[in-house]
C-alpha cells in the first residue's frame, strides 16, 4: 500500500469539491489555477463547470499546467420514458465521450440514471427492472463508440439510497456483472469497461473486498475519496471531509491498491452547509492534509 503520509504526489481534486468558495461559485480556471498553486497534480471536472468555461479553454488549461485527470464527470443518465428520450441520452453520451478525450481523461464516469422523471419528481413508472435493461444496453451501445475513441468507461455504483432516481446500479457486484456480460475478454489496457470505487457508496457492503478482488487491476478504473457523516442532513450535499465521518477509507483503499491499482484517489467532496461554505483555500489546504492522515 503506498504511503501518502509525506506529499499529496496521487492526490487528484473532484472540482465539485470546491464548485463553490465562501457559497459562491467559482468557475473551472480559478479552481485548476487553485490546484497548480497547491502543487495537486490532477482533477476531475465536471461536464457542466467544463461547459461554463469552454472546453478548448479547459483543454489548453489542462495542457499548459500539465495537469492529468483522473476521470470526467460524467456520462450515464441511460433510461427513458420513450424513444426520442433514449436517442438523447445516447448522443449526450457520445458527447461526453468525446469531451473526456479531448481532456485526455482516465475515464469517463458514468452515473448510470435510473426511473425516468424521477430525479425531477416525477417518475414516469416503476418498473427498476426495466430501467436496469435499458442502462445495460445504453452502455452496450456506448462502449462501441468509446472503445474507437480509446476512452475507458468507468461504471460507478452509487449507493441504494439513490437506486429510484440517480443509479439503478447499487453496488459493486452488480456493476461487474455488466461489465461481464458487455466485456468478458476484458479487452484494452486498462479494461475498456470497468468501475468507479466511491466509498461513499460502497463502504457499507459486505461483499466490497471480494467484489474489489473480482474487478481485477484492469477492471479498477477509479477510486473516489471522502466521508459518511453521522447524522447525515442531507443525503445528496452532505458529505463529509476524509477523518470525520465512519468509513474506513484507508482499509478499502488497501483492498484496492492490493489488486494493482496505482492511480490517483479522487476526492470528491458535496457539502452545501459546510466545505461549500468556507474560502476554497481552506477546502484546498485540508484536503491535502487528510489525504496524508485519513486516506
Amino acid at each position: 500500500m503506498r504511503d501518502f503520509s509525506q506529499d499529496h504526489r496521487w492526490l487528484s481534486l473532484n472540482t465539485a469539491t470546491i464548485r463553490k468558495s465562501g457559497g459562491k461559485d467559482l468557475p473551472l480556471p480559478d479552481i485548476i489555477e487553485a490546484c497548480v498553486r497547491r502543487g495537486i497534480r490532477a482533477i476531475s471536472p465536471w461536464r457542466d463547470q467544463v461547459h461554463a468555461a469552454g472546453l478548448a479553454e479547459v483543454s489548453r488549461l489542462v495542457r499548459t499546467h500539465g495537469l492529468e485527470l483522473s476521470g470526467y464527470c460524467r456520462g450515464g443518465m441511460f433510461p427513458a420514458a420513450d424513444a426520442a428520450g433514449l436517442k438523447a441520452a445516447r448522443d449526450d453520451n457520445r458527447r461526453a465521450v468525446d469531451e473526456a478525450a479531448e481532456l485526455n481523461a482516465k475515464c469517463l464516469v458514468l452515473v448510470v440514471g435510473a426511473l425516468p422523471g424521477a430525479l425531477q419528481g416525477k417518475p414516469a413508472h416503476k418498473d427498476i427492472a426495466l430501467a436496469r435493461s435499458q442502462v445495460r444496453d445504453g452502455i452496450a451501445e456506448l462502449l462501441d463508440y468509446a472503445r474507437q475513441a480509446r476512452m475507458p468507461l468507468a461504471i460507478e455504483p452509487l449507493h441504494p439510497m439513490y437506486a429510484a432516481d440517480r443509479a439503478c446500479i447499487n453496488t459493486m457486484e452488480q456493476a461487474l456483472d455488466v461489465c461481464d456480460e458487455l466485456d468478458p475478454r476484458r479487452t484494452g489496457e486498462p479494461a475498456s469497461l470497468g468501475v468507479a470505487v466511491d466509498v461513499y457508496h460502497v463502504w457499507w457492503d459486505p461483499k466490497l473486498q471480494a467484489q474489489i478482488a473480482r474487478a481485477g487491476r484492469d477492471r479498477l478504473l477509479a477510486f473516489h475519496a471522502c466521508d459518511w457523516l453521522t447524522p447525515t442532513t442531507d443525503l445528496l450535499n452532505d458529505r463529509g471531509m476524509m477523518g470525520d465521518g465512519v468509513i474506513d477509507i484507508p482499509r478499502i483503499r488497501g483492498w484496492v491498491e492490493a489488486q494493482g491499482f496505482d492511480g490517483y484517489s479522487e476526492v470528491e467532496i458535496f457539502s452545501t452547509g459546510n466545505w461549500w461554505q468556507r474560502p476554497h483555500e481552506e477546502v484546498l489546504d485540508t484536503v491535502i492534509a487528510r489525504h496524508k492522515t485519513a486516506v
